[in-house]
């Protein structure tokens, strides 16, 4: 039997594994940014110098005031040097005419990546996937999102979850497919068989209801509001 440490990838809903670290900006603990209720996107990428994280790195960078906007603190990992984190970044920024304001771990040691269940047999043995962790600040674990190398992530799509995220928990809903913010959000369903029958008939006032399982609203502008930054 194999004495080495397991390394298990965390589920949704569970806690995300603190960890504090050696980065770009010092040393970096998780507990810092939720305990200020911050939301954190935490993303893996294989390594340093590689064409597709260069076009992520440079795409993250052009969108962080969309990410302060929503109060989601980026941290970057791979288990790469301190020194080479520095320098690729530094690259970036005199190549691509961007800033990158988040830091970037150096995972030398892959505690990090075995925590979270970063390096998987038969992508690398050394390297770490391109893996996304949503982490609300209750960190707690909210989505997790992978990605083979070859393929570079959406960051519409993570703004996206992080959006329809602060909007479930804001208002105690849930959000459809291809949902986007100011689109009608669907409500809970009915618990009960006389709530279902009130629901379907004339029961669901302010509501679009399409079936007695599936209603929709849309909702005020101070929800809007408070989703575009009102609680930074």
């Amino acid at each position: 039997m194999s004495t080495a440490t397991e390394s298990r990838i965390p589920r949704i809903n569970e806690q995300a594994p603190d960890f504090q670290a050696k980065s770009t900006h010092g040393v970096i603990k998780l507990s810092d940014y939720t305990s200020q209720g911050r939301y954190v996107l935490l993303f893996s990428h294989p390594s340093d110098f590689t064409p597709v994280c260069t076009t992520e790195f440079i795409e993250f960078a052009r969108r962080h005031d969309d990410f302060e906007r929503l109060n989601v603190q980026l941290i970057g990992i791979s288990v790469d040097s301190i020194y080479s984190h520095i320098a690729w970044v530094r690259d970036i920024e005199e190549h691509a005419g961007v800033k990158i304001h988040f830091p970037v771990v150096a995972d030398l040691d892959t505690k990090v990546a075995q925590l979270y269940g970063l390096i998987h047999e038969g992508a690398s043995d050394t390297s770490t996937v391109r893996a996304v962790f949503a982490i609300d600040p209750k960190q707690n674990i909210r989505a997790i999102i992978y990605y083979p190398m070859q393929l570079g992530r959406s960051v519409d799509e993570l703004i996206r979850v992080f959006e329809g995220l602060q909007t479930i928990d804001g208002n105690a809903v849930s959000v459809p497919a291809n949902w986007q913010p100011g689109e009608p959000v669907i409500v809970p369903a009915p618990a009960t068989v006389a709530d279902a029958s009130k629901r379907t008939n004339g029961g669901g006032a302010g509501l679009d209801v399409q079936t007695w399982y599936l209603s929709k609203k849309t909702l005020g502008k101070e929800a809007s509001k408070e989703l575009a930054g009102d609680a930074k």
